[in-house]
């Protein structure tokens, strides 16, 4: 069954790459094989039942710890996360695709409804970080097969759709999350269960549907010989100068983009800024990224990725650094709009670069490293502007931009042109 899965999706990656022209989203996704849109549903579904970090804080609460043991372990399943992507990356190449992703998904299913069991604090930090980890394990591998399996004139568009489940699902999950948590009574039992159940279910669906190995690569790609003539694993990708800077301007872009979650809130409240501004600058992101993305990535994917990438991280640069000026509400409105569209603009081209980036055969190390470096500058990048919004104040703004001026830089500079295809 699995080869014949991997025939399928090969012959299916092929017919894709033979069609020309600029890529629509209903044409991509009406093309594309049933293992790639297998995969866009369970980046939705995965995103979808994430909703233990938004419930962890309650639960832990409500089991008697302290603030500073929620505070933890809110660290440690952010290290774990962080952890995830990077050993994704690993097993997408030496487990493949299909057993990468169920045991992701099979993992996360069992730590998650264990969590209402564990008996002490230290176990439980144990399974939180276990959870965490095992739910990042999925996204290299999903990334690697859109990659392997759409050609080369689809691949941002093919990311752009991956990047509106991921935002999809993040918008609807704590609207699950709440529902599940009334219909149990105000308690986790349903809620941790309902997320163990749609992770589990999606494990069996891309055991019976997902390729065990991946048949050619797109157009473009780099050839197996020189993936051969490669060192392998990521010592292969450290050895890459310019993708280590591609890598330094994604943790550099990932800490910008996360001042709306961390820092803004806190000047926002210093300055005597009613929490209505705040809820709707949030808003106003959430509604541009998910109605405006794909219809934007038709137009930006004709773009040269240098071009588009280093646009992307310039408007986030500017939109943050916006916020410094004295405007009032109107520069929190203004900024968000300015950053929101660099986000709609450059995301998917951030995305897509990496499967394109190195040989052929260390695509998910490639992926796995940007997805490490990306959740990294996530993670670090609320601690930091924190730290300095408590040194600078409303200088912040400005000396935070800088960071995009960086990635921006460094993003030009690391981009390559992909290798013209046999047919050109």
């Amino acid at each position: 069954m699995a080869s014949d899965t991997t025939t399928e999706a090969a012959d299916a990656g092929t017919l894709t790459a033979e069609r020309g022209g600029r890529a629509t989203v209903w044409g991509t996704f009406r093309d594309a094989p049933l293992a790639v849109k297998t995969v866009l549903a369970g980046v939705l579904v995965n995103r979808l039942s994430g909703f233990l970090q938004i419930f962890l804080v309650l639960f832990l609460t409500a089991k008697g710890y302290s603030d500073g043991s929620t505070v933890l372990a809110l660290g440690v399943y952010g290290a774990g996360a962080v952890a995830g992507s990077l050993i994704g990356g690993t097993l997408a190449d030496r487990m493949g695709v299909r057993n990468a992703t169920v045991v992701s998904m099979g993992s996360t299913s069992v730590l998650t409804a264990a969590l209402l069991y564990v008996p002490s604090f230290p176990a439980l930090l144990a399974a939180i970080a276990l959870v965490s980890l095992g739910s990042q394990l999925f996204r290299p591998a999903s990334a690697t097969l859109l990659a392997e399996l759409t050609a080369e004139n689809r691949q941002v568009m093919i990311f752009a759709m991956y990047r509106f489940g991921l935002n999809l699902g993040a918008t609807a999950a704590p609207l699950v999350g709440f529902a599940l948590y009334n219909a149990g009574g105000h308690g986790y039992t349903l809620l941790f269960w309902g997320e163990a159940v749609i992770a589990l279910v999606y494990a069996a669906f891309a055991w019976a549907t997902l390729p065990a190995r991946v048949g050619p690569a797109p157009a473009g790609a780099a050839t197996d010989a020189d993936a051969d003539a490669a060192p392998g694993g990521y010592a292969a990708v450290i050895r890459d100068r310019r993708y280590l800077l591609y890598l330094i301007a994604a943790f550099c872009h990932a800490a910008v983009y996360m001042q709306y979650l961390s820092t803004l809130p806190l000047y926002m409240k210093d300055e005597g800024l009613a929490l209505f501004w705040y809820t709707l600058a949030v808003s106003l992101n959430g509604f541009i990224v998910i109605a405006f993305e794909l219809l934007l990535t038709k137009l930006s994917q004709e773009w040269p990725l240098k071009v588009t990438i280093g646009l992307g991280f310039a408007l986030v640069g500017a939109g943050v650094a916006f916020y410094g000026l004295p405007l009032g509400p109107a520069a929190v409105i203004v900024g968000t709009l300015i950053w929101s569209i660099g986000e709609i603009i450059g995301g998917p081209a951030v995305f897509a670069y990496p499967a394109t980036a190195g040989p052929a055969r260390l695509r998910s190390r490639y992926i796995g490293s940007f997805q490490f470096m990306f959740g990294l500058g996530t993670a670090v990048g609320p601690m930091i502007g924190s730290w300095l919004y408590l040194r600078l104040d409303g200088l912040v703004w400005p000396v935070v931009a800088v960071g995009s001026l960086l990635a921006t830089v460094f993003g030009l500079i690391a981009v390559r042109r992909p290798a013209p295809s046999p047919a050109a």
